[in-house]
């Protein structure tokens, strides 16, 4: 697609990612390993964190055979020293980190009555303790270096609406919106942005299997758009985000839902 200048201003330039530096939690599978893949396809060079190492090693030399820049670092985001190591090996392996994407994550589906509090501490350590730890390290490197940093937090309409037997998940997502809110005014004086992604009912191998269940059809009925959402339609999200076409944008949370949140 030929640019068209709007001023002095090419609008491809806008989402150019090809100097970035981009670490990705959670990138061994679902929406991380496409946000990997996407970032890289536009020029980004990627980090690829994760506790599955086999899987990510299998998806840095997928990147790199297309002529990528990839390195693949283990991370166990409920543990503050694997998140130090890891960016440590990311940044010897790739250069300074200019963009973090806090997207590891998990869910424990029961109601919250038979929640244990094993369950409690799994759910809110990965979601919410680990994108918090991970982006603090982050951007006390970034304000030492006194570099210019960006920040995006995987966030859920989870963390805006509810939904039964996911109560610490949707407990999780609300306090990500909300961390990446303070986090965006504490450092915004450092010119590191931080802004969050909402994705609504999104088919991954992890839930494929559901979307043809009478539940998963249900529920899909209940989406404006009447389909749950691929992997790629958060594509255009999460470029927006990770580019300085969002430069003006910090404190955000940015929804692609097909509508659910208007129900």
């Amino acid at each position: 697609m030929v640019a068209r200048k709007l001023g002095r201003v090419v609008m491809s330039d806008l989402f150019d990612i090809r100097k970035e530096v981009i670490l990705i939690t959670g990138a061994s599978q679902g929406l991380g390993r496409q946000f990997a893949r996407v970032l890289s396809a536009h020029g980004a060079a990627v980090a690829l964190a994760a506790r599955q190492t086999a899987k990510l090693k299998s998806l840095e030399a997928e990147i790199r055979g297309k002529g990528g820049r990839a390195a693949a670092v283990a991370m166990d985001v409920t543990d503050t020293a694997s998140i130090a190591k890891a960016i440590d090996d990311a940044e010897a392996a790739l250069g300074p980190i200019s963009v973090l994407i806090n997207n590891a994550g998990i869910a424990i589906e029961k109601l919250a009555v038979d929640q244990t509090e094993a369950d409690w501490d799994a759910v809110i350590n990965a979601n919410l303790k680990g994108a918090y730890f991970a982006a603090t390290e982050m951007a006390r490197r970034m304000i030492a270096r006194k570099q210019e940093g960006n920040i995006v937090n995987i966030a859920s309409v989870l963390g805006t609406g509810v939904m039964k037997s996911l109560s610490p998940y949707t407990i999780s997502k609300a306090g990500i919106i909300q961390a990446t809110k303070a986090m965006a005014l504490e450092w915004a004086g450092n010119r590191i942005r931080v802004n969050a992604l909402a994705p609504g009912y999104i088919d991954t191998e992890i839930n494929h299997a559901f979307w043809a269940t009478p539940g998963g059809e249900k529920l899909t009925k209940r989406i404006p758009q009447r389909r749950v959402g691929a992997e790629s339609d958060l594509d255009g999200a999460i470029l927006l985000l990770a580019s300085n076409a969002s430069r003006y944008m910090t404190g955000s949370v940015v929804t692609v839902d097909g509508g659910f949140l208007l129900t």
